[in-house]
């Protein structure tokens, strides 16, 4: 049985599938496929904490499904631009479990994550699986995974 990490930009799934299909992702479906078979060695989900009772019900049903849900608050300055994205908080976490991995599953279409696939590939010899919006996600990313999974209808709630 091989053993699996699942690490989940929430933020860039939610906007890439809000975007290309005007729907949301499905977290159960995705969980079945992903899991089945598999032992799961870890099973995050790095989401932003707005502090808004539909966020919080979301961020509970990712716990009923199985992922520990890192918050990050949501940052507004006073230009009106805004921040919270996880990227380096994901990278230390692959990192670190990359080693006890024999896949690393990445839902996320962010290129700077290229990187990231290669260096756990060369270092611990461990394959990656990437699911993203395929027309959003970056070409190097879907190039460095050793599989990539486009999100469609399959991953989509209805």
């Amino acid at each position: 049985m091989k053993k699996i990490s699942i690490f989940v930009d929430v933020q860039n799934i939610y906007y890439t599938t809000r975007s290309a299909y005007q729907r949301n992702f499905d977290y159960n479906k995705f969980w079945y496929e992903v899991t089945d078979g598999r032992e799961i060695v870890t099973a995050i989900a790095y989401a932003i904490d707005r502090g808004d009772k539909k966020q919080i019900a979301f961020q509970n049903i990712l716990r009923a499904i199985g992922f520990d849900v890192k918050l990050k608050p949501f940052i507004s300055r006073t230009d009106g631009s805004s921040k919270g994205d996880w990227d380096v908080g994901i990278t230390i976490d692959v990192m670190e479990f990359a080693p006890k991995s024999d896949i690393v599953v990445l839902a996320s279409g962010d290129g700077d994550f290229s990187l990231l696939l290669r260096h756990i590939r060369a270092k611990f010899n461990t394959d990656t699986e990437v699911y993203g919006v395929r027309d959003l996600t970056s070409s190097t990313l879907q190039a460095e995974a050793t599989i990539f999974k486009p999100i469609d209808d399959k991953f989509l709630l209805s």
